[in-house]
């Protein structure tokens, strides 16, 4: 059997146990700058105390003997010592070049503790690759006198994503944990790394992903709330989904039992040891934390539990005794609708209201929008916006496509602006474009699930398919047009001919669930004069 299976199956059989905080466990040994350096870095350039994901190669031991007293705590799941491993993080101590030799090496430590613990015991256990949300974002303002400014773009993600999941792949890692996810959008790079990394190579394993809900407002720090969260990320073929971090279990309560109601996939819970106290400790025992995710499974609300920040294999202990003999979740299967996103969630109901798109944020529709655009203004251009979302509009129709304009360019201006204004983007994002690259330019600022207008059989099925792809893999919806090499389809028989042909590769080619797809029948000859 498989890791994959046997995980599978421990997970419909009991509630699954997931480690504790790694930092708080280094933090415990009191290392210092030397201890950090090892003999390999000595004659670093820069201070190399604090991190934490180079001692799985001066350190190794120590990382190791971390992950055996979770073990021996009772965790079936230990995370490797790669939370802030990826370039990105790591060029703050100029370690960037070491990415993929440093998730190798913690896989590695990892799997030898699990495979010493199994070895003692005949207890299987397994090692996910924790993959952290970085010190940066996509989606929010780096600078308030530039609200669009962005210190990184989504491609630099992906790269830096990616080279760290080929590493944890590469060293044997069970599943992967996207985890403490305070920008969807990051999420959203992370995810499209892995699943290019799995087609690429043909090395699959699970995928699990955990959000960070920062306070009580029941938002994420970029603004979503849980289910727009969930409606964002419902694309990738996640194993589980959950919360963890920022709150303790008491605060986190309401949190999981709506993403427990909703996501059709099992669900994690591992909250701090309550919330961080005037030293940036925390303070809650063993015995409250574990009491408080008891109560989270005798609810029914969860398949894994464990421990973030300040959690020690006392508190794992614990919790592992408070869950042990009670029920895993069930996992609902929810209604099949077409469920958007911005901030805010939106699903179509079309037996009971239209969903009405706001058509003005387009530049060959609205000359108002486009003198904006055309002039730089983009704060005019977001007033537009703002109209259209007080007039009732349940999706805002972005585009871009004038001959004067640098449409990539103009589109990720405009959305990243667009971002910076809550009541705005709430509201999930229809991308309209005849243009390819101007498409994907926005899939890459969006972190809502928004629908791409439009992708067709103009050009031919390869084409076809690869758009859809990518369309999928960004987790976004699409609007299907009735064309084909032929033309535009004229007749009801060739309206349904294509959308027909259109449905099957997208369904059982491409893997696009039916309510993710929209036709058109273009309808656009109509009143033009034309016979």
């Amino acid at each position: 059997m498989t890791a994959e299976a046997r995980l599978r199956a421990l997970l419909h059989e009991r509630i699954v146990v997931l480690d504790g905080a790694m930092g708080t466990m280094i933090q415990r040994e009191k290392l210092d700058e030397a201890a950090f350096r090892g003999a390999r870095f000595g004659d670093h350039p820069k201070d190399l105390k604090g991190a934490n994901d180079l001692l799985v190669l001066t350190q190794p031991s120590i990382v190791e003997g971390i992950h055996r007293r979770y073990l021996e705590a009772g965790a079936d799941i230990v995370e490797t010592n790669t939370f802030n491993a990826q370039a990105i993080s790591l060029a703050d101590y100029g370690l960037e070049s070491l990415a993929y030799e440093l998730n190798v090496a913690a896989a590695r430590v990892a799997r030898k503790a699990v495979d010493a613990h199994r070895a003692a015991t005949g207890r299987h256990a397994f090692v996910a690759g924790a993959v952290g949300p970085t010190n940066r974002t996509l989606s929010l303002a780096v600078d308030v006198n530039d609200p669009g400014k962005r210190t990184h773009v989504f491609d630099q993600f992906v790269a830096a994503y990616a080279d760290q999941i080929r590493g944890l792949v590469d060293g044997g890692v069970d599943v992967l944990l996207l985890e403490t996810v305070f920008d969807t959008l990051v999420l959203k790079a992370g995810l499209f790394a892995a699943l290019r990394h799995f087609d690429e190579t043909g090395q699959r394993v699970p995928l699990m992903a955990s959000v960070t809900i920062t306070d009580k407002s029941g938002r994420t720090l970029s603004g979503q709330m849980v289910e727009a969260f969930w409606n964002s990320v419902s694309h990738a073929p996640l194993l589980s989904v959950g919360i963890n971090c920022a709150l303790g279990a008491k605060e986190m309560r309401p949190y999981i039992e709506e993403l427990s109601r909703i996501a059709p996939v099992f669900l994690s819970a591992y909250p701090n040891a309550g919330l961080p106290n005037a030293f940036g400790g925390f303070d809650e025992t063993p015995e409250i934390m574990s009491a408080d995710i008891g109560g989270f499974a005798r609810e029914g609300w969860v398949n894994v539990v464990g421990g973030c920040c300040g959690t020690t294999p006392a508190h794992i202990r614990a919790i592992a005794d408070a869950v042990k003999g009670l029920p895993p979740r069930r996992v609902p299967v929810p209604e099949r609708r077409t469920r958007l996103s911005g901030l805010e969630p939106y699903t179509l109901r079309p037996e009971e209201t239209f969903t009405l798109v706001g058509e003005r944020t387009n530049v060959t529709g609205s000359p108002k929008f486009a003198k904006l655009v055309l002039a730089g203004d983009y704060e005019g251009a977001l007033s537009v916006a703002r109209q259209q979302v007080e007039g009732g509009a349940n999706l805002l129709d972005v585009n871009m496509d004038e001959g004067m304009l640098d449409g990539v360019a103009a589109m990720t201006r405009f959305l990243n602006l667009l971002s910076a204004e809550p009541d705005i983007a709430k509201l999930p994002i229809m991308l309209d474009s005849s243009k390819w690259d101007v498409i994907e330019a926005g899939l890459k600022c969006l972190q809502g699930k928004s629908v791409v207008n439009s992708i067709s059989l103009k050009e031919g099925e390869e084409p076809f398919r690869n758009h859809a792809r990518l369309v999928r893999r960004y987790g976004a919806a699409a609007i299907v047009m009735a064309f084909d090499e032929e033309g535009q389809a004229t007749t009801v028989e060739r309206k349904v001919a294509i959308a027909e042909r259109a449905y099957r590769i997208l369904t059982q080619e491409i893997g696009f669930p039916p309510e993710d797809i929209v036709f058109d029948p273009n309808i656009l000859t109509v009143a033009t004069g034309i016979e």
